[in-house]
């Protein structure tokens, strides 16, 4: 019955803060109306100048798909491999393709490394498909989001970043807000359990995680047509467990926390480099050996691997039972630490 009143408490400093109720309708709206149209690792828009010696049939076709690509814009075709230089010096040119004597030469402007690099690997893709067309029949198979859409693969992971902010930075600002204001040493000195008191900070924020999520899948519905292809309740399994890690650990924060700036920065330093190193934005593979080792404690990378095979692949418990494993073990691991670093005073 404590824990009941405990939780209603909660329950009305959320609704009589002028600020978390809108924060909590509109975080999930922004991060997925805007998001995924601003973090995609498509590069496009790049300049391709063409020096064309051969003239031929072959070349002005591959000149045409050049020009008619939704990745590049067409600079012009120069008469020499001197003049398309100078619009490399100039910046107004991202890629070279000179073809001649049937041979293609590639030279790409690499001072954005990204770009350039992207932009020459897509080049050589329609310069491979084109000669491939001549000679043979290639025809590729795409088992896994056949429209290369890269929403469906972003969108998933931006739920990481919604129940994050929602189960982990919520919680520790509500506790070492009601530190600083003197009314945490009320409760302490009651019979109020260390268990009753932890719950009472983290099931709210756990109901507001289920809601948040459920407007995450409603909006990618909505908005992009996305929907996993796998079983929804599994995706809520993978939300809660990454809400039990992301609060627990926000507690432990605040219990070693004295004041609201503190734990910000605190809470700012371990969160940002949790979400670098998961996998998010690129893939672990690409990291270092020392940074890769990082990903078998971070819970973020395993949600993220996880709800992406339910949504890309339609992967079910039996595929991602590794994951939901370690979310679940990482997680009890921080909830016992939360409740053990608890001091009460009574």
């Amino acid at each position: 019955m404590t824990l009941k009143y405990l939780i209603q408490k909660e329950f009305l400093q959320i609704r009589r803060n002028a600020f978390l109720p809108k924060l909590i309708i509109m975080f999930p709206i922004v991060v997925m109306c805007l998001m995924p149209w601003v973090m995609q690792m498509d590069v496009k828009n790049v300049v391709v100048d063409v020096v064309d010696i051969d003239h031929t049939v072959e070349s002005q076709r591959l000149v045409q798909q050049i020009a008619a690509s939704n990745y590049f814009i067409f600079g012009g075709q120069k008469d020499t491999y001197a003049e398309a230089i100078k619009d490399i010096e100039k910046g107004t040119a991202d890629v070279i393709l000179e073809i001649r004597d049937g041979k293609y030469l590639i030279a790409a402007n690499a001072v954005n490394g990204t770009k350039g690099a992207m932009g020459s690997a897509y080049l050589s893709q329609i310069v491979t498909s084109d000669l491939s067309s001549l000679t043979s029949h290639l025809s590729p198979l795409t088992l896994y989001n056949k429209g290369k859409d890269y929403k469906l693969f972003m969108i998933p992971a931006l739920f990481a970043i919604v129940m994050m902010l929602m189960t982990g930075f919520l919680p520790t600002l509500n506790i070492v807000g009601e530190k600083e204001t003197g009314t945490i040493e009320q409760i302490n000195v009651t019979p109020v359990s260390k268990w009753s008191f932890i719950l009472a900070k983290l099931i709210p924020y756990w109901l507001i995680a289920l809601f948040v999520i459920t407007v995450c899948l409603l909006l990618a519905w909505i908005v992009y047509g996305i929907t996993p292809a796998g079983p929804l309740w599994l995706v809520y399994v993978l939300a809660m467990l990454l809400a039990l890690f992301f609060s627990s650990f926000g507690l432990i924060v605040s219990n070693y926390s004295d004041t609201m700036q503190q734990a910000m920065f605190v809470m700012w330093f371990f969160v940002v480099s949790i979400m670098l190193l998961s996998g998010l934005f690129t893939p672990t593979r690409s990291m270092p050996e020392w940074a890769y080792l990082t990903t078998y404690i971070n819970p973020m990378h395993y949600f993220i691997d996880a709800i992406r095979t339910i949504f890309i692949r339609g992967g079910g418990l039996h595929e991602t039972a590794h994951q939901v494993l370690a979310l679940a073990g990482i997680g009890t691991l921080m909830g016992c630490w939360a409740v053990q670093s608890y001091k009460k005073n009574s």
